[in-house]
């Protein structure tokens, strides 16, 4: 009789059903982590996952897209690329059981999974407000994109909660990048009176302000107050560490998952939009 290794799984449930996955590898910080809880859920359920890059380039989304409906497969989950929602508009007319994951679009006949938005960046501002701050600015992510919109929204209703008047000269947009959220930090720095705090609506765009700041000397968390949205591992240990509203990767991962066989198995069900709440994460930029 031949022994098992310990590590060998005695018993590989069936694979019931394939699914596809497209989605930009290096769109951001957390898509590696975001795959991995899609196929720990799918391997759970006895499903198949198979991966296409769309390197989160609306031309190169569509061409996966075929590709993976030409390998027959149950279903798709969708990261979708910045831009056009022509690719979302197609899986949606002829059918195919899909669900977007991470970034909301701003429609209601397709499941969609992805972070609250409002309620968490309204928080972030009254926070700084209940550190006494007065003008607070807002940089927003890639114009056009639902994200950008609800994060630039729950500014906004923050301001208004913290009882301040909202001032359109206080809120650039950064382009969601690095470069871009470096010279809107700098436009705004540049203003007078420049602003005490800043929201910065997206982990990828907190790289450019931490970069402008430390070129104009600046202190983050003393001189400067900063807050953003993400879950970065960088972002915790730097000094001073940077408080944020981490997206649950993770949930996200498991609950897209869980939807589109849903999806598979009751066709006829109303579509749903899942939004799941992320988690405080308190640091020293804030200044406290």
């Amino acid at each position: 009789m031949t022994a098992l290794a310990p590590e060998m799984p005695l018993w590989t449930p069936p694979v019931t059903r394939r699914f596809g996955v497209a989605m930009g590898m290096h769109a951001s910080p957390y898509s590696g982590e975001l795959l991995r809880a899609m196929r720990a859920a799918a391997a759970r359920t006895g499903c198949d996952l198979v991966l296409a890059d769309t390197r989160d380039v609306v031309s190169e989304e569509a061409a996966v897209v075929r590709a993976l409906g030409a390998d027959r497969l149950d279903g798709v989950l969708l990261v979708p690329a910045p831009g056009d929602d022509a690719v979302i508009n197609g899986l949606v007319r002829t059918g195919v059981p899909t669900v977007l994951v991470d970034r909301i679009a701003g429609r209601n006949d397709v499941d969609q999974v992805g972070s609250e938005n409002i309620q968490a960046v309204s928080a972030l501002v009254q926070h700084l407000a209940g550190r006494r701050h007065r003008r607070i600015a807002m940089i927003t992510g890639e114009e056009g994109a639902t994200v950008s919109e609800e994060r630039a929204l729950g500014y906004r209703l923050g301001i208004g909660r913290a009882g301040l008047r909202f001032n359109s000269e206080l809120v650039a947009c950064g382009m969601s990048s690095p470069g871009g959220a470096a010279r809107a930090a700098a436009r705004l720095l540049d203003g007078w009176p420049s602003p005490s705090a800043i929201v910065v609506g997206g982990e990828s765009m907190l790289i450019g302000v931490q970069w402008e700041a430390h070129r104009r000397g600046i202190r983050i968390g003393s001189e400067l107050a900063v807050v953003g949205y993400g879950d970065m591992e960088w972002a915790r240990t730097v000094s001073p560490a940077v408080t944020t509203m981490a997206q649950p990767i993770a949930e996200i991962g498991r609950k897209a998952v869980e939807l589109l066989l849903s999806r598979v198995t009751d066709g006829s069900r109303r579509p749903e939009a899942v939004r799941l709440a992320p988690r405080f994460l308190h640091g020293a930029s804030c200044g406290c």
